[in-house]
């Protein structure tokens, strides 16, 4: 198949690629970044997807069967919806686009579980909750998409805590730390969540792609594991395999690190531990997954296994 990929660039997307391309798939990659994997260059074309008419013509000079879209930007830093221009508009030309290209089968639109603040369950589709500017963002994602449906059949998914090979932040950093033994247990806090290895992610991506999923009630899928992880747990695995010992500390010394995280991020220099993300550490943010493992149900990769190949990845890509 011509599978069209936007972002492809980024975490999830060098991913997706490595899957679709063991999967024999032709491949093109818009992206204003060249590839994080220097190997998948030939399939990178440098298109900023805000520009209408070069996105366009890329993507009618390609003639996709399927697109996956999930150029975005996904830090919480900006300050305005402005500065997430390319959730909005990039997703308005996307759109325009799709509906001229005739052989179109399938669309996929990633969004964000940060469409609602972390902890909130939402009662359907609709019900949206964002606690940031990105969430705010991604919200406009999905009205968009809504408003002006795909001639084709389409989903827009919504990545929880995912994580592996080609990682950035915040992930890649709880690695790091744990690594450098600076990583603590908070107290007596942890939490339950849903956490996603990124090979299965790009596993459910491909069977979501691929499957006839035009029933109108069911349009939004979370990607992630189906059973969730405790974080504490997690982070001793990760040490188990490491061979660190993760010692603990009092909540009051991290919460005192994570104020001293936000003023420094006013000065937009980055700090391992931010209220942000100790709330992200100690509130429980699990999803039922149920329906996606009915379409994807047999993910390739274990957490043990995960975890080997992630370190394999951190000690060959990151420790030069």
């Amino acid at each position: 198949m011509r599978i069209l990929v936007t972002g492809g660039s980024g975490f999830i997307g060098t991913n997706l690629i490595n899957h679709f391309v063991s999967e024999g798939h032709s491949l093109l990659n818009l992206d204003l970044q060249r590839p994080a994997n220097k190997i998948h260059e030939y399939l990178w074309k440098e298109v900023n997807i805000n520009d209408l008419s070069k996105f366009e013509t890329a993507a009618i000079e390609f003639n996709p069967d399927y697109m996956v879209h999930l150029a975005a930007r996904t830090d919480l830093n900006g300050l305005s919806l402005d500065d997430y221009e390319t959730n909005i508009r990039g997703v308005e030309n996307l759109l325009i686009i799709s509906r001229k290209i005739r052989s179109l089968k399938k669309l996929l639109i990633t969004s964000s579980m940060l469409v609602c603040e972390l902890g909130y369950s939402p009662t359907d589709e609709l019900d949206f909750k964002p606690s940031t500017v990105y969430g705010i963002s991604k919200v406009h994602t999905e009205r968009i998409v809504r408003s002006n449906l795909p001639n084709c059949d389409w989903l827009i998914l919504r990545p929880t805590s995912i994580w592996g090979p080609w990682f950035g932040a915040p992930y890649k950093n709880f690695f790091e730390l744990i690594l450098n033994r600076k990583y603590f247990h908070i107290g007596g806090k942890s939490c339950n969540k849903t956490f996603g290895y990124v090979e299965n992610t790009t596993y459910q991506i491909g069977q979501l792609l691929f499957h006839d999923t035009k029933n109108q009630e069911r349009k939004v899928y979370y990607l992630g594991d189906y059973l969730s992880m405790n974080i504490e747990l997690w982070a001793n695995e990760i040490g188990d395999a490491a061979v660190v010992k993760i010692r603990r500390l009092p909540f009051f010394a991290v919460k005192m690190a994570a104020l001293f995280g936000d003023l420094l991020g006013s000065f937009d220099i980055d700090f391992p531990m931010t209220s942000f993300r100790l709330k992200n550490m100690t509130s429980n943010n699990v999803f039922d997954l149920s329906n996606l493992q009915k379409l994807a149900p047999d993910l390739p990769v274990n957490q043990r296994l995960g975890i080997k190949r992630t370190l394999e990845w951190i000690q060959e890509n990151c420790e030069k």
